[in-house]
């Protein structure tokens, strides 16, 4: 028997997947003629667990041509036995004379996402401040109250949603189209972390990142909710004002920690949702309190009622101070939220307290 050269590592494998769907998308010609992958058309290309993921950046007038462009990629693909996840952006078209320029549409304003009754965005100026952490308890909160949940994780460049849930495996779609979510805790869940793997970046630009957000909003087959909870990233960016310009959001909620650099970013984002015309529900002050565990005293690590003062100076409610609290930390890390994995503890009753305001004022 001849002798065996080496085991090919993951990485070998992996390019050698990737050089055939390159190699297939080669094949696959756009309306300008030349081959999706030379023109620059296909980008940000991932490909694992036989599935491959490229963002297809088109030309607005040519949307209906690109249909077919893309049909083609996804029967190239197929013909390797590789399913293909595509998002069609499109970019900035050229500026037209004025005589040529096109009669300017009636606007349209946000969109109602079909079989969701109401959105909620959960915000932060800055990263850190448990954003994300009171996304799920809060989602978990509401569907023990018997509400028909969905949590969106808009936080394309930081999704935790998937650990913080203990939700894992890739999302189904069965027709090419339609995304089937996940559901874990009573919650139907989406997350750009669960077309990529936990240690891979995402290096997209705002188109890619807009379409991508489109795709999550309409694509994904949500069903009937009664609220969709949408965890945004931090900031004031591509996300935040694609999410208010073309979803009719009901309402945002503003997380921040006491300390005045928090809260100096949180007004951003507070001036943000107000001239996006986005009414604002409340505040949460996270991380408001620290009481030890062996002795019982209590000592506000980052100041205390920041927050309050912030919420009564714009005449919204505050919804809650959450204390800094190993047990919400270590139950979000396992995969099931505090409100679930302790639902007795103090600290989930403060999120069933804020779950209870939102239903009462008919947000939720």
């Amino acid at each position: 028997m001849p002798p065996q050269g080496p085991a090919k590592t993951k990485e070998q494998e992996f390019n050698v997947i990737r050089d055939k769907v390159l190699a297939a998308l080669k094949g696959v010609t756009d309306p300008t003629g030349g081959d999706i992958v030379s023109s620059g058309a296909m980008r940000a290309l991932n490909v694992d667990d036989n599935t491959a993921r490229f963002v297809l950046e088109i030309d607005p007038a040519q949307a209906k041509a690109y249909e077919a462009t893309k049909a083609q990629a996804e029967k190239a693909l197929s013909a390797l036995g590789i399913t293909a996840n595509i998002v069609m952006t499109a970019h900035s078209a050229p500026a037209a004379p004025p005589e040529l320029k096109p009669k300017p549409a009636a606007p349209q304003g946000p969109q109602k996402v079909p079989g969701v009754d109401r959105i909620l965005a959960i915000a932060s100026g800055k990263g850190g401040v448990g954003k994300s952490t009171v996304s799920a308890n809060l989602a978990c909160a509401l569907a023990a109250e018997g509400r028909r949940v969905g949590l969106l994780d808009a936080d394309v460049y930081g999704p935790s949603q998937p650990r913080m849930l203990g939700v894992s495996g890739r999302p189904a779609s069965p027709d090419g189209k339609i995304i089937l979510p996940l559901r874990n805790h009573g919650v139907t869940m989406m997350s750009m972390g669960l077309m990529t793997n936990d240690d891979q970046a995402v290096v997209w630009r705002g188109p890619m990142l807009m379409g991508a957000l489109q795709q999550m909003m309409t694509q994904v087959q949500w069903g009937a909710l009664d609220v969709l909870i949408v965890d945004l990233p931090p900031g004031t960016g591509d996300v935040q004002m694609t999410l208010a310009q073309k979803s009719q959001v009901d309402g945002a909620i503003i997380v921040s920690t006491p300390q005045d650099i928090a809260l100096l970013d949180a007004r951003k984002g507070i001036d943000m949702f107000q001239q996006l015309n986005v009414p604002i529900l409340g505040m949460i002050e996270n991380m408001s309190t620290h009481i030890c565990s062996n002795c019982g005293h209590e000592e506000h690590v980052f100041g205390h009622g920041g927050v309050a003062a912030e919420a009564d100076k714009l005449n919204v409610p505050l919804l809650a101070e959450i204390p800094l609290d190993l047990q919400i930390r270590m139950a979000a890390d396992g995969g099931a939220p505090i409100v679930t994995s302790q639902p007795d503890s103090a600290q989930a009753k403060a999120f069933h307290a804020i779950a209870q305001t939102l239903i009462a004022g008919g947000h939720a």
